[in-house]
Formats: structure tokens, C-alpha cells, sequence
């Protein structure tokens, strides 16, 4: 194996799969990448047997072959690497020579015939959906992470389905840890809804990965097949093995119905919750909501560290309401939200809070109160 590799081409791609390759895992080789030198180029493919990739990247091959190499060392010396052009060839004993001018590294690899088998799926059919728009409904719903310690599938994973509302047809996606929700909404052409059948449960960190590579406004294909999802975009392709459960029915908790509505500008609001946080610990998450004559007053206690109070004109007219959130579940959702303004949906005070944007409605979250 003797092969040239511009920086520009190779460091992208080693930045973005470090999430895969730097999983804890008993199996060595997940935490390194395979480079295959072949006729169209440079191939370099990552797993951690729950998340595959495969990109093809141009390169001048002088001689065609295989290795395997820590993904992180790798990136590493590629990172700092002065030069441009990137020179690989292969020594013996799995040695790998990364050298260019003055600047020589020689690394050890490991056998490529031991890597593992990243499955080749082809649907027949597939979502396309421009990338941009499909990283912020990823962003949108991993905001909400997999508890380590819960190995329910719906807390570990991300729904996906597709639904008819008002005579169009939507991608949805939903996210919960059983104590908030995130529902995000895109609608896609008719002839497409035939590329999701089901609703399926996807990895959240899998799902992170992919949305890793949505960066340009190319149009992404997203499709599904024997159990896995394939993402397709240029010339490179993530494969995921998806999640066996059942997602909790969840279609009445996100209805808006009768109650109040209360509109605030969304960075003066996210203001606010960020300094109502910073006294909160483990212990003391929560922070009170009262909603009275116009105004929203939050404090927070914490009884080993101090307390605050800080106080909003809001439009607000009903009975006095007191409550109490974790204010990190409003920040998460409004740190992703894009409106000028947001509203919150309330019916009582052990009711659940709907977030939604003033105008996009197609994003809304979910967050249940705390006991006072």
C-alpha cells in the first residue's frame, strides 16, 4: 500500500469519527480505522458494531492495499501534520510509514482482515431531505441524552415515524427520558412516505454520529432495511443497527389544549434560567414558577449554597399558578429553538409545560413539572 492524501480531504473525516472510534469497548480494533487504497481512491471505514461508516476520499494510489491504524493517533499526527500532501505506505508487519519531506512517523497496525464487517444494505427506497434540515431535527432530540443506568429502548433511543396531519405528510422524530419530550416535525413528499413503513427506534448516539455529517447543504438519503438505518450523502454512508421495543404512546401528551398561553422573548427568558441555575446541584434541581398579575417570579433555594429571586412582566391574567421545572430542560430546548419569541402552553400546576416557538410549531417540548 502506497498512497498520497491531501489533509484537507483526510482530516474532516478522522474529526468526525472519533465519536465512533472512541467508545469504550472490550474489542481493540473498534477504536481504530481501516484505510483501504483502491482504484478510485482512499476508503476509510469506522464501527463500533452499532454504528458503521464508510467514506470514499480522492487520493493518488500508487499502490493499492490495506491497514488499520488508531483512529486517534491518527488523527493526532494528521491534525499537525505541515504539510498538505500525506503520504501512507506500508512496511512490514503491519508498519505503516506516514512521512513527507523532512517529517516521518512510523505506526503500528493492526491485521485488516480483522476488522469488522460493516453490512452493505440497499433499500429501494429513501427520504431525501436536505442535510441542513435533518441535523436540526437530530439536534432537536438528542438534546435530551440516553440515561447510562436506563436500558429501556425508549430512553435510549430517538422515534422515528412517519404520519399524516392536515392533509400533509410528516417525519417526525421523539425523543424522552420520561421526564420531558422533544417532538420535531418535517414535512416530505408523498412519494417518499414509502421509504419509512414503521416507526423505528434509533441509538441517540448513533443518531449524534450521523449528525456529524450533515454540515453541507447537500441532500442527505435517509433509508431503512433489515433492521438498520443508512444514511447516504456524497460519497459517504453511515449504517446503524437499530433498537428492538416500543415507544410509549405519547400522541395525547403533546395536544394543546385549553389553558393559558404565555408568550416571552426567548433569549431574555433563557436569560433568566441560566443565573435561576446556578445555584442548582443534585440535590436541589428544581426552581419555583409563579405566574401572577403580569408577572413570572422564579426563585431558586439551595439550602447549602444560598438562594436567588428574579422577576418578569409577562401578559398574564388568570389565577395566581406556582409550580416548579428543572430549569436545564428549558435551557436545552431553548438553546435549539430558533423563534424570537416562545410560548408556554400551561394547565395547571402539576400539569406538564408545552414549549413551543411563537410561529414554528413543528417543534415542541415537553417538561413535567417538579413535586415542591
Amino acid at each position: 500500500m502506497k498512497v498520497t492524501v491531501q489533509k484537507k480531504h483526510l482530516l474532516p473525516v478522522l474529526a468526525k469519527i472519533q465519536g465512533i472510534t472512541g467508545r469504550k469497548s472490550n474489542l481493540a480494533i473498534t477504536t481504530h480505522v481501516l484505510l483501504s487504497a483502491e482504484t478510485q481512491g482512499l476508503i476509510v471505514s469506522a464501527t463500533d458494531l452499532e454504528t458503521g461508516f464508510v467514506g470514499s476520499y480522492p487520493a493518488v494510489v500508487e499502490k493499492e492495499g490495506k491497514t488499520v491504524l488508531n483512529s486517534r493517533k491518527l488523527f493526532e499526527i494528521i491534525k499537525d501534520f505541515p504539510s498538505e500532501d500525506i503520504i501512507l505506505q506500508q512496511l512490514d508487519n503491519q508498519w505503516i510509514e506516514i512521512k513527507k519531506d523532512q517529517i516521518e512517523y512510523h505506526i503500528v497496525g493492526m491485521k485488516p482482515e480483522d476488522f469488522p464487517t460493516i453490512p452493505k444494505i440497499k433499500a429501494e427506497v429513501a427520504l431525501h431531505l436536505p442535510s441542513r434540515q435533518l441535523a436540526s431535527m437530530i439536534q432537536k432530540t438528542v438534546i435530551i441524552p440516553a440515561a447510562t443506568d436506563d436500558r429501556r429502548p425508549h430512553i435510549l433511543g430517538v422515534y422515528l415515524e412517519k404520519l399524516e396531519d392536515g392533509g400533509e405528510i410528516l417525519f417526525r422524530m421523539v425523543s424522552t427520558d420520561g421526564s420531558r419530550l422533544s417532538k420535531v416535525d418535517l414535512p416530505i413528499a408523498p412519494a417518499e412516505e414509502a421509504a419509512i413503513e414503521r416507526g423505528i427506534l434509533v441509538p441517540k448516539k448513533s443518531l449524534a454520529e450521523l449528525g456529524k455529517f450533515l454540515e453541507s447543504e447537500a441532500v442527505a438519503e435517509l433509508s431503512f432495511k433489515d433492521n438498520h438505518l443508512l444514511l447516504h450523502r456524497e460519497d459517504e454512508r453511515l449504517i446503524v443497527r437499530l433498537l428492538e421495543g416500543e415507544f410509549p404512546k405519547y400522541h395525547d401528551i403533546i395536544k394543546i389544549s385549553d389553558g393559558q398561553q404565555i408568550k416571552l422573548d426567548r433569549l431574555t427568558f433563557l436569560s433568566m434560567l441560566r443565573r435561576m441555575s446556578i445555584l442548582g446541584s443534585e440535590e436541589y434541581k428544581g426552581v419555583i414558577f409563579q405566574f401572577e398579575d403580569d408577572t413570572l417570579t422564579v426563585s431558586s433555594t439551595n439550602p447549602d449554597i444560598g438562594e436567588s429571586k428574579e422577576v418578569m412582566d409577562i401578559q398574564y391574567r388568570g389565577k395566581k399558578m406556582t409550580t416548579m421545572f428543572n430549569p436545564r430542560f428549558f435551557i436545552d430546548s431553548l438553546n435549539v429553538m430558533e423563534d424570537e419569541a416562545v410560548v408556554l402552553h400551561l394547565t395547571g400546576e402539576d400539569r406538564p409545560c408545552i414549549l413551543t416557538g411563537e410561529k414554528d410549531r413543528r417543534y415542541l417540548s415537553v417538561l413535567m413539572p417538579m413535586r415542591i
